[in-house]
């Protein structure tokens, strides 16, 4: 099923309703989403990592500022070379 909504035309504040309805009803039915298997693969090399030394826990508040200059950074990286903020995480491998 294609799903066409009029972005263009809608505000922030109606693109925030939308994305959260869409979370609410995805958080409604989480017992019966599975996660995809490169998911664990993913979280197995954390942990080892993590036991190795060469990662680290940080507070929230630090993690947060650190992902608000990232994203800062490559939004202004991204300018004027018509690639959405999107798609440079994506390529950067930072949206993970």
């Amino acid at each position: 099923m294609k799903i066409t909504l009029p972005l263009e035309k809608m505000s922030v504040e109606e693109k925030i309703r939308t994305m959260e309805a869409i979370w609410d009803d995805l958080c409604r039915k989480a017992d019966s989403i599975s996660s995809p298997s490169w998911h664990e693969d993913v979280l197995v090399e954390r942990e080892e990592r993590i036991e190795k030394g060469e990662e680290e826990f940080a507070d929230w508040g630090s993690a947060k500022k650190n992902i608000s200059n990232k994203i800062s950074c490559l939004r202004e990286n991204s300018r004027g070379h018509g690639r959405s903020l999107a798609l440079t995480l994506w390529k950067t491998g930072k949206a993970a």
